[in-house]
């Protein structure tokens, strides 16, 4: 199968990290197309980020399309346009943040999200609202390193990204520990080890999410709300992304 995983954002380096904890995942004949924005923010740390990401991330989607990829990962915790992505894509599209929450569901009472900024919490608690999640969610902290600091020499985000889920153990009554951002792909083992709870890390929950339905043969349902965008002409800018009848 081919899935492909799609980084809403324009930072390159971003996706190479992802695409290397999911290939390290991926079962045998798993093909893992990673693909950056072209067009949009560097980062999603905004409404307003997210707003604008999403014309490059639905560009990304056709093009899967018409490339015969089977799935998406939609690899930024906003999970920004998942639903719109679903309206273009035959296969399943599967949000890093619906992902995660749902797998510590299953495996802890209860779950705390640990992420970049304070001013993201919010988003976090909406999504986690949208796929009835709020009563699993025991809160959403934040370490305030922003995404692009994430990887960066001195940042220390490690340290204060594995003492806040600490904290969260401690202080939450959380059982298991969400990683609120797509640019903690490569640190969840090393932070369970640390911390001796289960660590949910989206992308790599997200891959195998996707991959089990692939498998089981489940396409996107055409009727409804994630039927095909109607045809009709956009104007400005955003003309090429006219809705078109499908192939």
């Amino acid at each position: 199968m081919k899935i492909k995983l799609i980084n809403p954002n324009t930072t390159s380096r971003m996706t190479d990290l992802m695409a290397v904890c999911a290939r390290g995942i991926a079962a045998p004949g798993t093909e893992i197309v990673a693909a950056t924005s072209s067009m949009g923010p560097p980062s999603i740390e905004s409404w307003y980020d997210e707003s604008l990401a999403l014309p490059g991330l639905l560009a990304e989607v056709a093009a899967g399309e018409r490339e015969g990829v089977d799935g998406y990962v939609i690899a930024c915790f906003g999970d920004p346009g998942l639903f719109a992505a679903r309206e273009l894509a035959r296969g399943p599209v599967v949000g890093i943040a619906e992902a995660a929450m749902h797998a510590a569901s299953v495996v802890a009472p209860g779950f705390s999200v640990v992420t970049t900024l304070s001013r993201t919490t919010g988003m976090a608690w909406h999504l986690a609202e949208r796929y009835g999640m709020k009563r699993f969610c025991r809160n959403v902290r934040a370490i305030d390193v922003a995404v692009l600091d994430l990887d960066q020499p001195g940042s220390g985000a490690r340290r204060l990204i594995t003492d806040e889920c600490r904290r969260a153990l401690e202080e939450d009554a959380a059982d298991a520990i969400v990683l609120g951002c797509a640019g903690m792909a490569d640190l969840g083992r090393a932070i369970e080890d640390a911390i001796g709870a289960p660590v949910v890390e989206g992308v790599t929950a997200a891959l195998k999410w996707t991959e089990a339905l692939v498998a089981l043969g489940l396409a996107t349902a055409k009727r409804g709300e994630y039927a095909r965008p109607l045809p009709k002409r956009y104007d400005g800018p955003l003309a090429d992304f006219s809705p078109r009848d499908a192939a």
